[in-house]
């Protein structure tokens, strides 16, 4: 198997253990250099010495486990700094001495190459994104807005778990409108995490000017994950400012987030009222149907051959969100081309097993319920306590439920947990919130959320 390959394989196991902004911005240039046979040393390139650094001292482990994951031979990694050229890759061959912090010369792959202008990556495309009855609304608004740019839902706002879509919605729009207007209208994509940076450094090289400049003379602005400048005074005042000059001149902005507006707890109240004052539309998970047709799409547009049981069973177990779907055919995929054999139940098990696992790690039920009362902003202590506020009934049961699921805690137990509760309230709760989820979206995609932040790396 190629480096290229198996490099693919292991960022998708990566992408699904740390949060999006950090993948894009620490790992998403990175490549498998080398992998020597003999003493099980994989080499990985960054793009510059800070990256190299960074990741080295923070995802080492994960890097080295899912390295290890496709490939047991794999011993430890090294990291160097490598540097675009135009040396096709075929015409590499030993480029890497002993000493780890070599600086190779690397062509990055084609599909890493953003647009420099408009930061969109040209995969994303609406041709490509699938809709079902989880995402319509949210396809349908931008295709609104695409038809009718400033003036129709302005802002959109776009929010749902992690995983499902939010981006490629995103930067298929920009695409299709930089393609729609042929280039006559300007767009920039960025990420909240980008937009914060970019705030600081200006401050830092005194560039306010240069920077109100590249984010107020577009005339569409897309910014993914926007909840993450929730609490960051300074960036919040620089976007509030950002977001007034382009409503008033009827330039388009677009944002994603994990959640709605009024559920962003650190987000200013003046943001929040003008988020507000647009389009809303959620983006919610998947059902079957919507899982199947991504996954054939996905076959499809690889030129792959899977059997048709093998992909209706990934799609019935793998429930929670398309990257971790996606992350289970390339395992599955790679498996069967990496061993040139079919893949048994038990090795497809295993596969969904390792890719789905939400955490490793030991929760307590104090984490829970802190949790739950943070994703809904109460005080813990109206969740332990026996205060009967309308507004605690559904968090204590969601955090009952989850100390049963997660914890396997006994009932009496839970009880105990939450306020000296009977043990039969607790088995209400649990059935409840377990009958609920299967027909109520909307809380079945707060629960999904609170258990992302709980398994969050």
């Amino acid at each position: 198997m190629e480096h290229h390959e198996l490099w693919q394989a292991v960022l998708g196991e990566i992408e699904l253990q740390i949060s999006k902004p950090n993948f894009l911005t620490w790992l998403k240039h990175s490549q498998l250099v080398e992998k020597k046979e003999g003493d099980g040393v994989a080499l990985v390139g960054l793009p510059n010495n800070f990256a190299k650094e960074w990741v080295k001292n923070r995802y080492h482990k994960i890097i080295l486990g899912s390295l290890r994951n496709f490939d047991s031979s794999i011993k430890n990694v090294n990291y160097a700094v490598i540097h675009q050229n135009t040396v096709p890759e075929r015409e590499i061959t030993s480029v890497v001495n002993k000493k780890q912090d070599t600086t190779v010369g690397i062509p990055l792959p084609l599909e890493l190459k953003i647009d420099p202008k408009s930061n969109l990556n040209p995969k994303y495309n609406l041709s490509s994104f699938i809709v079902g009855s989880s995402n319509e609304l949210a396809h349908a608004a931008i295709q609104a807005v695409i038809k009718d740019v400033g003036k129709k839902y302005n802002p959109l706002f776009v929010y749902g778990g992690v995983g499902l879509g939010k981006t490629h919605l995103l930067q298929a729009a920009g695409n299709e409108i930089i393609r729609t207007y042929k280039n006559q209208i300007s767009v920039l994509y960025v990420t909240s995490e980008k937009f914060l940076n970019d705030v600081v450094a200006a401050i830092r090289n005194k560039r306010m000017e240069d920077m109100k400049k590249k984010y107020r003379d577009v005339d569409v602005l897309i910014i993914d994950d926007i909840q993450f400048i929730g609490g960051k005074a300074t960036t919040e005042q620089e976007f509030f400012h950002t977001f007034n000059a382009l409503y008033e001149n009827n330039k388009q902005i677009i944002l994603s987030s994990d959640r709605a507006p009024s559920a962003i707890p650190t987000l200013e109240e003046r943001l929040r009222s003008r988020f507000e004052g647009g389009m809303i539309v959620d983006i919610v998970y998947p059902d079957y149907e919507m899982r199947l047709a991504i996954l054939k799409t996905k076959i499809q547009n690889q030129n792959i051959t899977l059997d048709e049981k093998t992909i209706e069973y990934i799609a019935s177990k793998v429930q929670r969100n398309i990257r971790e779907l996606e992350g289970v055919l390339n395992k599955v995929v790679f498996y069967i081309q990496y061993k040139n054999t079919s893949i048994d139940q038990k090795k497809l098990d295993e596969i969904i097993n390792e890719t789905t696992q939400t955490t490793s790690k030991n929760l307590t039920a104090q984490e829970i319920i802190k949790s739950v009362a943070d994703f809904f902003e109460v005080p813990v202590n109206d969740l332990i306590n026996r205060s009967r506020k309308k507004e605690v009934v559904e968090p204590r049961q969601i955090a009952m439920y989850l100390l049963r699921e997660i914890l396997k805690l006994s009932y009496p137990h839970i009880g105990e947990k939450l306020g000296k509760r009977d043990h039969t309230t607790v088995i209400h709760a649990c059935e409840k919130i377990s009958k609920d989820i299967m027909q109520n979206s909307q809380l079945n995609q707060k629960i999904l959320l609170i258990k992302e932040r709980l398994f969050k790396t």
